[in-house]
């Protein structure tokens, strides 16, 4: 599936863990995004100013810089950037079958379930 030109690229998986802190925080300082990355792996201040910067250019977040503080927000809505992902291995993955994609996802899902009481969780 070719992506339109107003569609942002597919977000990698650090690029998803600042996105979850901006729709569960809304618009964020850089400190304010660092500290609550923090909170499940160590991150550097530099390094999530650098990563914000590089999604703002892929259209994945936008800055505000009209204080002294720039912030920043999700670009799209968590929901559609869901459903860009989702659309995007229905494509790529299981080419455009829907029902493929729900039977792995349900396996996957009763696998993990026995895995777990296996553990004895």
């Amino acid at each position: 599936m070719k992506r339109s030109p107003a569609q942002p690229p597919r977000p990698t998986q650090t690029e998803l863990d600042i996105l979850r802190v901006l729709w569960q925080r809304g618009p964020s300082s850089v400190r304010d995004v660092q500290e609550s990355l923090n909170d499940s792996r160590p991150t550097g201040y530099t390094t999530v100013l650098k990563m914000l910067q590089i999604m703002t250019v892929k259209g994945l977040a936008a800055r505000d810089d009209r204080g002294r503080t720039h912030v920043y927000r999700a670009a799209l809505p968590q929901e559609q950037t869901q459903r860009q992902i989702v659309t995007d291995l229905l494509e790529r993955v299981f080419e455009g079958s829907a029902s493929q994609l729900i039977q792995q996802a349900l396996a996957s899902s009763a696998h993990r379930a026995r895995k777990w009481r296996r553990s004895g969780a």
